[in-house]
């Protein structure tokens, strides 16, 4: 007998990736329940091949979910996960609100999918922000090998990182440049199209964005906490994908060639990296797809024991929906799990 799978934010970017990825990889659940707030009650969404009508989450019953994923932002996060965990379903949300949280495993499963086992302490697990997660799987069978110091690290995020409010104001601005309309920037600072915006989050008291200090903390949370860390977060004019430029500087001494080795071999890595035109990834690429791409991999002479390389990933995939139904059946596949159903 499957589990019941309740999709928590299933009318946004996230959630209905997060529907299409449960169908994709067959996911073991008699039954998927999509709910959202109560302005989208009613809305279909799909599910492989089925349409499933949305329910409002203000008076859904969780008593018989066991596994809710949750992608209704942190506030929304806070306010029902707990409640949620407390029906019994294990909560596996794609927000901020918990990753910092001491009792809350924060999970890559490539990475440290042992961690997962210490949801028990409050039925919540969180999902890395999405410029981490495929940045510690790029790192970790790197730090495993020669044992990372140092990684300075500046991203390139798309707008859907920013929901679809994010892309639609790329798409309008965009087209207000070729019929020479008005720009209009709501969502972003900044005008975003054909622009860069070195803006993502709130700034904080040391002139760092949140989104970078999540980078500094997740990482040291997820691979290692002696692992310094310093992160530049960039807005760029791509709809899906988020690309990194990654300085990595090590205890001992690895060569581009041993790396390479090492991120082919690696779970959730996929390494092009020919010194020619176009031999790299793009966010192009990348997009609705499940690994980490991984270019450029050459020495850093800057500094001793380092190397460079460049990553991509889909931001809604590995950086979001696909890392936490990998979470899931992390909970499946190591019999952490049983369906109500079945242990009634």
């Amino acid at each position: 007998m499957g589990y019941k799978v309740a999709v928590v934010g299933a009318t946004g970017n996230v959630g209905r990736e997060m529907l299409d990825i449960l169908a994709e990889r067959r996911f073991p659940a008699d039954e998927v329940v999509a709910i959202a707030s109560r302005r989208s009650q009613g809305t279909d969404v799909s599910f492989g091949d089925k349409t499933l009508k949305v329910k409002a989450i203000d008076n859904y019953d969780f008593s018989d979910i066991d596994i809710c994923l949750m992608s209704a932002g942190g506030a929304g996060s806070k306010a029902w996960s707990p409640k949620i965990a407390a029906a019994g379903a294990v909560v596996i949300d794609n927000s901020s609100a918990w990753r910092y949280d001491a009792d809350v495993p924060l999970i890559v499963p490539e990475v440290n999918a042992d961690a997962v086992a210490g949801f028990t302490k409050k039925n919540i697990i969180a999902n890395p922000n999405c410029s981490t997660a495929q940045l510690v799987v790029a790192l970790k069978p790197l730090h495993d090998a020669a044992k990372i110091k140092r990684v300075v690290v500046s991203t390139y995020q798309s707008v859907s990182g920013a929901g679809k409010e994010g892309m639609d104001e790329l798409f309008a601005q965009t087209k207000a440049v070729y019929t020479t309309g008005e720009i209009e920037a709501k969502k972003f600072p900044r005008r975003i199209a054909f622009n860069l915006i070195p803006h993502i989050d709130v700034f904080m008291e040391d002139g760092y964005t949140k989104e970078e200090w999540k980078m500094m903390a997740e990482t040291k949370k997820i691979l290692d906490p002696a692992i310094k860390l310093t992160a530049t977060c960039v807005r760029v004019p791509v709809f899906i994908g988020h690309s990194e430029a990654v300085n990595i500087e090590f205890e001992r001494p690895i060569t581009p060639d041993e790396a390479r080795d090492l991120l082919r071999k690696a779970p959730g890595c996929l390494v092009i990296d020919k010194h020619e035109d176009g031999g790299y990834a793009t966010p192009y690429e990348a997009a609705g797809e499940d690994a980490t791409y991984i270019s450029r991999i050459r020495e850093d002479a800057t500094v001793e024991n380092g190397l460079v390389l460049w990553c991509v990933s889909d931001n809604l995939r590995k950086g979001a929906a696909l890392n936490a139904i990998q979470i899931a059946e992390c909970l499946n596949n190591r019999k952490l799990l049983r369906p109500k159903r079945q242990a009634a």
